[in-house]
């Protein structure tokens, strides 16, 4: 678990020597923090299995970042630039393991268990950017 102090130094970025787009997208999981902390677990270095990895990185996802507060998710989204989202999401749903971690994680999400993770994730809207 990360202290506050870790919080407010803040998280340092990637840097993509191509352009790139960003996509932000949000989901609640579960009322429960029993089953937070496992959903944490299973994102951490070591317990995700390795096929997620690969196939997050085929479609071209060049990182992927999940930030928890409370059971509310906001997940961020940076891909090579001529990413489609419903095509490229629609391909790694494909790969391996994709739809069986898709069903095991949705055991922890408030969503139904039927649903695609792209339905399960909902994609948020930008409001607010600093203007160069």
């Amino acid at each position: 678990m990360t202290n506050e102090n870790d919080l407010k130094r803040g998280y340092a970025t990637k840097h993509f020597d191509q352009p790139v787009k960003r996509y932000v997208r949000t989901m609640d999981l579960q009322d429960n923090p029993e089953l937070w902390e496992k959903y944490r677990l299973m994102h951490s270095e070591g317990h995700i299995w390795k096929e997620i990895l690969a196939g997050i990185r085929e479609v071209g996802i060049l990182e992927m970042e999940i930030y928890i507060l409370g059971k509310r998710l906001v997940m961020v989204m940076d891909t090579v630039a001529d990413f489609d989202f419903d095509r490229d999401m629609a391909r790694c749903g494909e790969l391996p393991r994709q739809r069986e971690w898709e069903e095991f994680m949705a055991s922890f999400q408030q969503c139904d268990p039927n649903s695609a993770a792209t339905e399960r994730w909902q994609l948020m809207e930008r409001m607010f950017y600093l203007y160069e």
